[in-house]
């Protein structure tokens, strides 16, 4: 199945920004010769500027705009050099500032991105390990791998789950010396807080405990001297606690700041802490704006400031408690998030608030699950309540619109974000004319129609899912029990526009990973089978491969019967508690993947498909014809001269002992492919096959050791498809007698012999597959999962093994 890369992430994560920038929701560019705070001017028009991290406006004031001009002017533009060997004769009096505001030693960072890599190599300890909150800034998870170099372990827990924290905390305590837990004070995209009390709390009762804050969101606003959140609950920083700052967002200037109680620690991350020894520090000007705005935190002025901003902020929350608007973490910081659930309504509503003059940010994957889109709003003191009033009423006015353009509810986006919502007089659309059919039996749909529109697909006919259905139900084990699903969309003449079916099942969670991670993960699963899996409602099922869905793309109304059915795939995994949905086998840039994405769906790569459609051939001459040179020599000396050390039968029924035989063989291959990492199957499957007329067997006996060595499982597909589903070896021969390439070359004259058009070779070994004349075919799955911490957690091992 689909498997997550570093790049298949990266190529993710550029398709989903490439489709908001084309709805003109992001990278956008600001106009205009000046910019006050209060406005921004975005294609033309002058909007109210509510997306600015600068809550207490001091980016503007005058004071700091003074200090840094007056600072060019005597200074220069920057003093290039690094701090270690001397710095501009700005930053000893912003230092000595910085440390009376936290009453602690500090370190001043170019910014919080490159401090978090100069601090935490450098604090965290071989002997360590690191634990993070899911939702920890970008910046902090990007430092931390750095650590996976020196075999630090580094983990994720759910975002402030305090009981997974502890049982961490349990698992690494007779492993490690120090264990530190990262997360931020104010959280970027929702607001919500870090649970300090309870974290100090476990530090007390575990002293190997230590906590390291990122609170750049939480500066200036919050605190004693506008020290930030963190330090306005805490009071005091224990030794057992790092703390980041920021002299850019709040504080209206530009750097970061570590705060480190510890002074045998502080030494050491200032002697040798990585971009504060090897990169040039902060310009003049910056440094002269950041003394003049901590000028302001030292006095009483920035009290007043923080009251200014309150008063904004409980305005807001005022306003918003008096809509429906679905706001998903109500507290008393300056960040809102207002939920729209799918990227469609996300990209509606901004873009409708741009084109009414409000600026407001799209919340988007990777920042939040590709279903809990939304749109992030920030307070600051630039804006007057008047603006305020006159941002909820558009809001309200425009989510309403978002929602009904997109068919989207607000009960649909409560159910993404598990909050309760208020009843909705917001209603969907009951004009449609087209008809939904669905059964969870092939039983109960129309043969000849199935067979139509689907039956010439791998073993997607009646008998295949028969036969599948047969199975996978009634076992003992729950990975070997699967539910169908069977859907066809019919116009309001009965003419069939989509099908397709879907299956639900246990799921190891590493099928979506790479072979290194789920080696290691199988070692967990020694212990515990069911380590790492989740239910999985899937296109499909795991025993088939190729297009599963019918969808005459023709049809007026294509795009509608697709969103239909995705709403009852949304509502089946809601009945059936599915963890992740999965859309699987699209060929490369499918004109479907716009629709998907909007509707919830990532795009992840999966392994090549390899098929066979050129059997128009009569002879060996003939087939060694249709490969390229290279493969006629590599045919020539890698299976031809091996194929008479074989007796190679077929067989319909084999014995019982035998289907044991081949059971272990299976197995043998099972147990070394980590690249489609399923559960085993169970022997019923096979005994099943022997039982079937569409099954049969290419069995591969050494002659001079009487030794079954090879056997292929094929299903004879009466569309004229040949399905070598799965394969089973002695590797104890398999090297020797290259019995995998001939069970490919057996394969290919069995379906000769019987007269097909077509081979399904499934995925995987396409290189060898190519070699015997196979096209390759790139595909594509698209997922939704209920959060982004299964891709996280997946992703994060990935880096720790490679």
């Amino acid at each position: 199945m689909a498997k997550i890369t570093h790049n298949n992430f990266l190529d993710t994560v550029d398709e989903v920004i490439t489709n908001a920038t084309k709805a003109g929701v992001l990278h956008l560019h600001a106009e205009g010769s000046g910019l006050n705070g209060r406005k921004i001017k975005v294609n033309g028009i002058e909007s109210f500027h509510f997306g600015t991290t600068g809550y207490l406006g001091l980016e503007q004031d005058q004071r700091l705009k003074n200090a840094a001009i007056d600072a060019i002017q005597k200074y220069g533009t920057q003093f290039p050099l690094s701090k270690t060997y001397i710095s501009h004769p700005l930053y000893a009096e912003l230092e000595e500032k910085i440390e009376a505001i936290y009453n602690n030693p500090i370190l001043i960072t170019k910014n919080s991105t490159l401090g978090h890599i100069a601090v935490i190599p450098t604090a965290v300890r071989d002997e360590d390990a690191v634990i993070l909150d899911h939702q920890v800034h970008w910046s902090v998870q990007n430092a931390a791998q750095f650590l996976k170099i020196r075999g630090i372990p580094v983990s994720l827990i759910r975002h402030n789950s305090m009981d997974m924290l502890e049982d961490r905390i349990k698992r690494l305590s007779g492993k490690v010396k120090k264990i530190w837990y990262m997360a931020d004070g104010v959280y970027s995209m929702y607001g919500d807080y870090a649970p300090i009390e309870d974290l100090i709390s476990l530090c007390e009762k575990y002293p190997q405990l230590h906590l390291y804050f990122d609170d750049v969101h939480g500066m200036s606003w919050k605190g004693h001297n506008g020290s930030g959140y963190v330090m306005e609950v805490l009071k005091e920083l224990p030794e057992k606690i790092l703390l980041f700052g920021t002299l850019s967002k709040t504080f209206g200037a530009s750097g970061a700041v570590l705060v480190c109680p510890d002074r045998k620690l502080f030494r050491k991350i200032k002697n040798f802490g990585g971009p504060l020894t090897f990169s040039a520090q902060l310009e003049p000007s910056a440094v002269a704006a950041a003394s003049a705005s901590a000028n302001i935190h030292l006095s009483t002025e920035i009290y007043s400031l923080q009251k200014a901003l309150q008063l904004r902020i409980n305005y807001f929350n005022e306003l918003l408690s008096k809509t429906n608007m679905p706001l998903i973490s109500k507290n008393d910081s300056p960040v809102f998030y207002i939920g729209t659930g799918l990227p469609a309504t996300g990209y509606n509503f901004v873009k409708r608030m741009l084109d009414e003059g409000f600026f407001v940010n799209l919340g988007l994957f990777p920042a939040v699950p590709v279903k809990n889109t939304g749109v992030r709003i920030t307070i600051s003191c630039h804006n007057e309540l008047e603006d305020i009033k006159a941002l909820v009423n558009a809001l309200e006015y425009h989510y309403e619109k978002a929602l009904n353009a997109t068919n989207n509810t607000l009960e649909r986006v409560g159910k993404a974000f598990n909050i309760n919502v208020k009843p909705t007089t917001i209603k969907e659309k009951s004009d449609s004319n087209i008809s939904v059919t669905y059964a969870e039996s092939i039983e109960n749909i129309d043969t000849d129609l199935w067979n139509k529109l689907l039956g010439s697909q791998n073993m997607l006919n009646k008998n295949g899912l028969q036969f599948l259905e047969k199975c996978f139900s009634h076992n003992d084990q729950k990975e070997h029990n699967w539910n169908f699903h069977y859907f066809i969309i019919n116009d309001q003449k009965d003419d069939p526009i989509l099908a397709t079916f879907l299956t639900s099942g246990l799921w190891k969670n590493d099928m979506l990973a790479p072979e290194s991670v789920s080696k290691a993960i199988e070692q967990d699963r020694e212990s515990n089978p069911y380590a790492m899996t989740t239910k999985v409602l899937s296109m499909g099922c795991l025993f088939t491969e190729g297009s599963h869905l019918y969808l005459d793309h023709k049809h007026s109304q294509s795009e509608e019967a697709i969103k239909e059915l995705l709403l009852r795939i949304e509502a089946l995994g809601e009945r059936l508690r599915t963890g992740m949905c999965v859309l699987r086998d699209f060929k490369k840039s499918t004109a479907l993947a716009e629709v998907f994405q909007k509707e919830g769906y990532i795009p992840v790569s999966m392994p090549d498909s390899c098929v066979i459609n050129n059997l128009d051939w009569n002879s060996e001459e003939e087939f060694l014809e249709t490969l390229s040179s290279r493969s006629r020599k590599h045919f020539r000396k890698e299976v031809l001269p091996f194929e008479d050390k074989f007796h190679i039968s077929i067989l319909d029924s084999p014995t019982p002992e035998k289907i044991d035989t081949y059971h272990e063989l299976y197995k043998n291959v099972k147990s070394k492919n980590f690249g489609l990492n399923t559960f085993t199957y169970p022997k019923k499957v096979f005994q099943n096959m022997a039982s079937d007329k569409n099954w049969e067997f290419i069995e591969l006996k050494l002659q001079k050791e009487n030794q079954i060595v090879g056997v292929m499982f094929c299903y004879k597909n009466k569309e004229g498809i040949y399905v070598p589903n799965l394969i089973g070896m002695d590797y104890d021969y398999a090297r020797e007698y290259q019995v995998y390439r001939q069970l490919l070359y057996q394969t290919i004259k069995r379906a000769k012999n019987l007269n097909l058009q077509k081979i399904d070779l499934g995925f995987s070994a396409s290189f060898e597959k190519r070699k015997f004349g196979a096209t390759i075919i790139e595909k594509q799955a698209f997922i939704q999962t209920s959060d982004n911490f299964l891709l996280e957690q997946l992703d994060m091992m990935r880096n720790e093994i490679s």
